[in-house]
């Protein structure tokens, strides 16, 4: 039933904040049962795709989902199949240079300006805000490639693919030589360069890949614990 109630909320072009039809609509027009009704509502409410709002006038409301059940999902995935960091690393590589191609091609300038202030965000000494812009600066890019499964699929790994959850850390060097790397980055997108895009984002990667090697090797092999990723 959970699916039926999607592809009507699809249908009826319903948007994030809307309620769907009261319960005693849904019952009638689904011909189910009052436990199967909230079975299916629950479901949807786990997923991250609907709120019960509760009191007079409340019900199911939809809301728009972040990509935190899809990240649980992935790191869950992943730790079942004892797939280490290294992964996450190699699957960046393969995915993020496309992923600056096309937000080369279609990235508003709204989405640069918030890109651009990434970079100045990232130029701070304190290392947690720096980590925050970095991420912020990767997800910028992937929702700009205008595919709303690499946004899904980049923004599920902001947490983790930096890979300070295992120990990495970034220390001034590193920290400056990434600053850089965007900057370029940047540029290339600013400049509405695909190609450059693509192959500034490939290099920034594979170098982020090289440090870990360089000095955190025991990082690259371990699994993400499912709890810790939650955490």
């Amino acid at each position: 039933m959970a699916q039926q109630i999607m592809r009507d909320v699809v249908r009826t072009h319903l948007k994030p904040g809307d309620l769907l039809p009261p319960e005693r609509v849904m019952l009638e027009k689904y011909e189910a049962g009052r436990g199967t009704l909230r079975e299916a509502l629950r479901l949807l409410e786990f997923q991250g795709v609907i709120a019960l709002k509760p009191g007079p006038g409340g019900g199911p409301v939809l809301l728009d989902p972040d990509a935190s059940h899809l990240a649980s999902t992935l790191v869950l995935l992943m730790q079942l199949k004892d797939a280490p960091f290294r992964a996450i690393m190699e699957a960046r590589t393969a995915l993020e240079p496309m992923i600056s191609n096309l937000a080369a091609q279609r990235m508003s300038d709204e989405s640069l300006a918030e890109l651009h202030e990434t970079i100045e965000q990232m130029r701070t000494d304190d290392q947690h805000s720096f980590l925050e812009a970095n991420k912020r600066f990767h997800d910028i890019i992937a929702w700009s490639s205008g595919n709303p499964l690499f946004g899904y699929m980049l923004d599920s790994l902001a947490g983790i693919m930096d890979g300070t959850i295992l120990g990495i850390n970034y220390p001034s060097n590193r920290r400056k030589a990434t600053l850089k790397a965007h900057e370029n980055i940047f540029d290339a997108l600013q400049a509405r360069d695909p190609d450059a895009a693509q192959e500034r984002m490939y290099q920034h990667i594979l170098e982020g890949m090289r440090y870990a090697e360089r000095k955190f090797p025991e990082a690259l092999e371990e699994v993400i614990p499912w709890d810790r990723a939650l955490g």
